[in-house]
């Protein structure tokens, strides 16, 4: 019985703890002006954020099947939103660079 209500405690404490660094990212998020810079800290923050919102369920679930699934969720997490991040960050390094040059032919063609 006390053990139960101290794992609900826990868990809440971790659940918290997550919402409250997925918040507090989204709103500071809103201070950076470049994209890659916003990308970073949402890459950043939605990996612990996220990661810290299901080990908190886990802790809740007790271990169990469920718990596992949660497991395999947290590592897929981890995986891919890095990748993501990256494949979005690198797209967008390369569409600037083209409109960068497209810029600068339209520049030459009017002094011309």
């Amino acid at each position: 019985m006390i053990l139960d209500i101290i794992r609900i405690i826990i868990a809440s404490i971790v659940i918290i703890m997550g919402l409250y660094v997925v918040i507090a990212s989204n709103v500071g998020n809103f201070r950076f002006k470049f994209v890659l810079e916003r990308m970073q800290a949402a890459a950043l923050s939605d990996t612990l954020g996220i990661s810290l919102i299901l080990i908190g369920l886990i802790i809740f679930e007790g271990f169990n099947v469920a718990s596992l699934k949660l497991i395999i969720i947290i590592v897929l997490l981890w995986i891919s939103s890095p990748v993501t991040s990256y494949m979005i960050v690198n797209m967008e390094l390369k569409t600037r660079e083209k409109n960068k040059e497209l810029k600068n032919k339209e520049i030459k063609g009017e002094e011309s």
